[in-house]
């Protein structure tokens, strides 16, 4: 079975993606920024920040997923600047410190926006599915 997780987005029809995808008990969450419902950036300039929208946003999709943060086995970190590693690993490690999921952090060049300096991609498994 595969449950397709939208926000209704232009970008999902656009570019044609989902923001997750639950497939049995695994939900794969696609690349995530800080943005509010509003569909306004987050934390402009603040690494810290952002990253803490991001991990919001992606516990909403988890659980429109039917999963929850401490399903989550891997996630990806992308920063444009990796000099804020700490920053983003202190609001990641807010999260995730129990949990302790796979992670790989790595510096890109630019996102889908200059404001935009986090982008985080989590794979879960969920334990006991419905």
């Amino acid at each position: 079975m595969r449950k397709k997780i939208t926000t209704g987005t232009n970008w999902e029809n656009q570019v044609g993606y989902s923001r997750a995808v639950r497939v049995d008990n695994h939900v794969f969450v696609a690349g995530t920024t800080a943005t509010a419902p509003s569909g306004q950036l987050v934390g402009k300039g603040d690494a810290y920040e952002q990253t803490r929208q991001i991990l919001r946003n992606i516990a909403s999709a988890l659980e429109a997923a039917g999963a929850t943060l401490n399903d989550v086995v891997r996630t990806r970190i992308f920063v444009t600047d990796i000099s804020e590693w700490e920053a983003v690993g202190k609001a990641h490690g807010e999260v995730f410190g129990s949990i302790q999921p796979a992670s790989t952090m790595v510096e890109v060049s630019r996102l889908i926006h200059p404001d935009m300096i986090v982008e985080i991609e989590v794979d879960a498994l969920i334990s006991d599915p419905e």
